[in-house]
């Protein structure tokens, strides 16, 4: 087994049954809420990014193979939490966008954990209807 194959499911291990359980449950924490591709219920997913005026970005460490993404491919409608408050929007998956450089522009300490275990980053842009 590959060294990327091997930190994917430790990260996405880690992520499933440690970090979002808790981070979900934060009232002030950032999340992503899209629809399941499959079963049409919401999937809240933790994360952290920055809004620029009309627009939330944040780069997926897992790139297309984060499940989130694959259901922002199948339905692009989101909603974002941000300090609290919904927000309904639109997501747009950026490949020509450069991950690395978009991180700088991000949160520290959430952008050190992407870049650290990320394997294919992929930028993601939201825009904000409300």
């Amino acid at each position: 087994m590959a060294t990327t194959d091997v930190r994917d499911r430790v990260t996405k291990f880690v992520q499933r049954r440690l970090v979002n359980p808790l981070a979900t449950r934060l009232p002030s924490h950032t999340l992503l809420e899209t629809i399941g591709r499959t079963s049409g219920e919401p999937r809240r997913t933790p994360l952290d990014g920055s809004r620029v005026g009309d627009q939330f970005w944040f780069v997926s460490e897992f790139g297309e193979k984060s499940q989130y993404v694959k259901n922002i491919k199948a339905n692009p409608t989101v909603r974002v939490r941000l300090r609290g408050r919904w927000h309904n929007g639109t997501a747009h998956l950026m490949p020509d966008d450069d991950p690395r450089t978009r991180l700088r522009q991000l949160p520290r300490a959430n952008s050190f954990a992407v870049r650290t275990f990320g394997t294919s980053l992929l930028t993601i842009c939201v825009d904000l209807i409300d």
